[in-house]
């Protein structure tokens, strides 16, 4: 039996949630939200790319665990990166929010906390430390959490990225009116990548939703691919955070034709 990575991890995060005793109503009268928004930036001629400040991960280990936030997120942008995604997890992935607030000093494209949210808190630190979009992860919510933390994204100003892995996360993202949904190739229970999972899935998405595929994209064939299926941008970690030139690892992604699903 494989570990389930995603059953350890949100243990791990609904614990630190249970501890936090900041009020999230008095915070969210307070939130000011990053601009530019993060949805209008992926909706273009061509397949957006989301680049990711990425150190490590429970599967890969260590990526590039000495990075300096700042610096790879200005080679992202140089590179043309639509947005970046900056992973906030430090227990699993060696993150944290001061990689965020660093990042959002240093550019001023539209910025994803990527972690594992299971309260309001969560949410309102992403806005609070400088992101324009937060990650919601299906599987680790209820349905009706997940619905509250959709709304109170959007009450902030926050675009909620809602990531499924499957057609019954799917229908439950469009449930709670997701308008941008990232199909992640790699199954977080396990950790294994699925490369058809997001081009599969694209297909049962109306074409007013932005879909996002995540995980598994090596190279600028993965995105050739995916763009035929419907996909409107990538998230991209570990092949960029590790390449030798990081500017031009993400100016190789870019660039593909969208072609709109539909």
């Amino acid at each position: 039996m494989p570990t389930r990575y995603l059953d350890e991890i949100v243990v791990a995060h609904r614990r630190r949630a249970a501890r936090d005793e900041r009020d999230w109503r008095a915070r969210r009268e307070a939130t000011v939200p990053r601009v530019p928004r993060l949805r209008a930036a992926l909706r273009s001629s061509s397949v957006a790319v989301i680049a990711e400040v990425k150190r490590r991960s429970p599967s890969r280990g260590a990526l590039a665990t000495d990075l300096d936030a700042a610096a790879v997120a200005r080679e992202y942008r140089d590179g043309g990166a639509a947005a970046i995604s900056v992973l906030t997890d430090e227990e699993f992935f060696g993150g944290s929010l001061a990689d965020l607030a660093a990042v959002a000093a240093a550019v001023e494209v539209p910025l994803v906390r990527k972690d594992f949210a299971v309260s309001p808190n969560d949410v309102l630190d992403a806005a609070a430390w400088g992101a324009s979009g937060v990650l919601l992860i299906v599987a680790a919510l209820d349905q009706v959490e997940l619905a509250a933390l959709v709304e109170l994204a959007r009450e902030i100003g926050l675009d909620p990225l809602v990531e499924v892995h499957d057609a019954d996360e799917l229908a439950r993202a469009l449930d709670v009116g997701a308008d941008l949904v990232g199909i992640n190739q790699r199954d977080l229970h396990t950790f294994a990548v699925e490369p058809e999972r997001a081009a599969a899935l694209a297909q049962r998405v109306d074409p007013a939703v932005v879909v996002v595929a995540e995980s598994g994209i090596g190279g600028r064939d993965d995105v050739v691919s995916l763009a035929a299926a419907g996909v409107d941008a990538i998230l991209v970690g570990e092949s960029v955070v590790r390449a030798a030139n990081r500017r031009d690892a993400v100016r190789a992604l870019t660039g593909i034709a969208r072609i709109p699903r539909g």
